[in-house]
């Protein structure tokens, strides 16, 4: 996929919401939240709220190309990381939550694609200009568990029951701790732009391991399951719902776009 502003990001994840919404395919809720996120950014760079709103915007696109390149080769029968196969598996299963599959997409996204998109737009001692603008973008991210808590109890109403069963913390979801991803992140970016180029390969392999098993962590938690099961009963069943619910205060509405709900 060739995509070169952020504006032709925005527009393929339109169009993953718009599919995703037409087949009731749950592969759209990260797609949706994911978009938000992406306009965040976006009106961020109109403002000039970044030190270098230029790389930024050149970081979102590498950022999500990731992303798209991946489930572009998924649905075409094909393969993508570890990571990402976790996640994009996890939407063909109605057993998980809403959250588990939104949470195994920023898994992926954010602990496995984002140092390295980092690495590549501001390589060797180019990187340590960019730690400013990446944790105002990391932030932007990171919000997305703010986003999903406030709005998911729409059609998640046991959602707050998550504390009860010890799977909410104050930085902690289903085992995604914000504030260690953040971290994790970039540590990552600094360790691939000073390793030798010939060890890319082993640390991206590495780290794409230890993403997927991360990504089961969400998915299999060792505690709560009975706890994660009524929750999920009480879930509403209809995927187009959830997906007009993860868009609202978009541009794009799924079901004016299709002309039904």
């Amino acid at each position: 996929m060739d995509l070169q502003s952020i504006d032709h990001v925005i527009s393929a994840l339109d169009t993953i919401v718009q599919r995703s919404y037409d087949t009731r395919s749950r592969l759209g809720y990260f797609a949706a939240l994911y978009r938000r996120v992406t306009c965040a950014v976006r009106d961020g760079i109109w403002a000039g709220s970044f030190n270098d709103n230029a790389l930024m915007e050149r970081l979102d696109v590498v950022f999500a190309l990731r992303y798209l390149d991946a489930l572009q080769s998924f649905q075409a029968g094909g393969t993508a990381a570890r990571s990402w196969m976790v996640a994009f598996h996890a939407c063909e299963n109605a057993d998980f939550l809403i959250l588990q599959q939104l949470l195994c997409g920023m898994n992926a996204h954010i602990n496995f694609d984002l140092s390295i998109a980092a690495a590549q737009v501001s390589p060797g001692s180019q990187l340590p200009q960019l730690k400013v603008d990446f944790d105002e973008i990391n932030g932007v991210l990171a919000s997305m568990i703010a986003i999903v808590a406030a709005e998911i109890a729409a059609v998640s109403p046991l959602i707050g029951d998550l504390e009860n069963i010890g799977l909410r913390t104050a930085t902690s979801v289903i085992n995604f701790d914000i504030v260690a991803v953040r971290a994790a992140a970039w540590l990552t970016a600094e360790r691939l732009v000073l390793e030798p180029p010939i060890l890319h390969d082993t640390t991206i392999a590495g780290l794409d391991l230890a993403v997927s098993l991360a990504g089961r962590a969400i998915l299999y938690p060792a505690v709560g399951a009975a706890g994660l099961r009524l929750i999920q009963e009480a879930e509403c069943k209809d995927v187009r719902v959830v997906i007009e619910k993860l868009s609202e205060g978009y541009s794009a509405d799924p079901a004016k776009a299709a002309g039904a709900s």
